[in-house]
């Protein structure tokens, strides 16, 4: 994933606000997949998601004057979309996240997980096969929506834990907690599972013994 430039970001706001509105596509392009992504971990519901996804760039565009670039754009729009996904969720009647005890969230220090670094430390040959990424995409649909969320900003989108944590409004440490329940989660679905993509030369070596 390309790292934002905030210098070109800012001069893109400045031309939008001083009448290039057209340029507001190229400004919010980079930012399509992310919002996407995050309403749809909220929603579950792909048309909602995409309805709602609409909805936050056309707040964005309404609410760009507002950008003052104390955080990366990026963060700031995922806040907008967070906040429109939330909204609906209010609106319906649903909770605002899964409980899953997140008083313990802030105890985490500097942790790193032992076991499980990162499940996408699975080959790039075997990702590519269409049975594990439908199996990826099915298991990562399953976690509770706190750890979703985190899987698809840290891992898929690729934020760091200072932008994942702003835009999702928690705390670092919160992010890292959740990152690492989540990827264990991940590797109990998982594991049984990858050993099958994995080649015989591949096992033999042991490349999946941290599944284990």
């Amino acid at each position: 994933m390309t790292s934002p430039n905030p210098e070109l970001e800012a001069e893109c706001i400045r031309r939008i606000l001083a009448g290039e509105k057209h340029l507001f596509h190229d400004l919010i392009r980079p930012c399509e997949r992310p919002i996407y992504f995050l309403l749809l971990s909220l929603l579950r519901n792909e048309a909602e998601a995409e309805d709602a996804a609409q909805d936050t760039a056309i707040k964005v565009y309404l609410n760009l004057s507002n950008f003052r670039g104390d955080s990366q754009f990026r963060t700031w729009v995922l806040s907008i979309a967070r906040n429109e996904g939330l909204g609906r969720l209010r609106k319906a009647g649903t909770r605002r996240e899964d409980s899953l005890d997140a008083e313990t969230d802030e105890q985490t220090g500097d942790y790193t997980p032992a076991v499980l670094t990162s499940w996408r430390e699975v080959p790039s040959e075997a990702l590519e096969r269409q049975e594990l990424g439908a199996m990826l995409r099915k298991a990562i649909e399953g976690l509770p929506g706190i750890y979703r969320n985190v899987v698809l900003l840290r891992d898929i989108e690729e934020m760091d834990v200072r932008e994942t944590a702003a835009a999702l409004g928690t705390t670092e440490g919160a992010v890292k907690v959740r990152l690492h329940r989540a990827r264990a989660l991940l590797q109990k679905e998982l594991a049984p599972k990858l050993e099958e993509f994995a080649p015989e030369r591949t096992k033999r070596k042991g490349l999946f013994g941290w599944f284990k």
